[in-house]
């Protein structure tokens, strides 16, 4: 695949079917992390808040989210019951809606997650200095 450096031009790259499943993806985290810088990482998408948050990328049959935790894929097991999901990916199929309500809500889970790291990363430090 072609070496890209922006989200638009990553799109870019899909047949409009797949083009616009992905941009509904990339529209609910943007829409569920306001405050997130967008990125390419990896060769795709990616958002970071507080560290990674998620990525995505489309492929042949299906766009993947990443939500760059396995903890998160757990909390929302029985909400992704219905798709191919692994350790670290979730595969929505591109003849089925993307399901929005539960993106927003892993990205928020995330979002979560990012800043107890980074609350604990500043404890650790004043208990160094301390």
């Amino acid at each position: 695949m072609k070496s890209v450096t922006t989200v638009e031009e990553y799109l870019n790259l899909f047949p409009k079917e797949q083009r616009d499943a992905l941009e509904k993806l990339r529209q609910v985290i943007k829409a569920a992390a306001p405050k997130a810088e967008e990125v390419i990482s990896y060769g795709m998408p990616g958002y970071k808040q507080n560290g990674v948050l998620v990525y995505f990328g489309g492929f042949k049959n299906h766009c993947s989210f990443f939500p760059a935790s396995y903890a998160v894929i757990k909390q929302f097991a029985e909400d992704l019951k219905d798709y191919k999901i692994s350790k670290g990916t979730v595969q929505f199929p591109l003849d089925k809606a993307i399901p929005s309500t539960l993106v927003k809500k892993m990205v928020m889970a995330r979002i979560k997650e990012n800043e107890l790291k980074k609350k604990e990363k500043v404890q650790k430090k004043n208990l160094k200095t301390v």
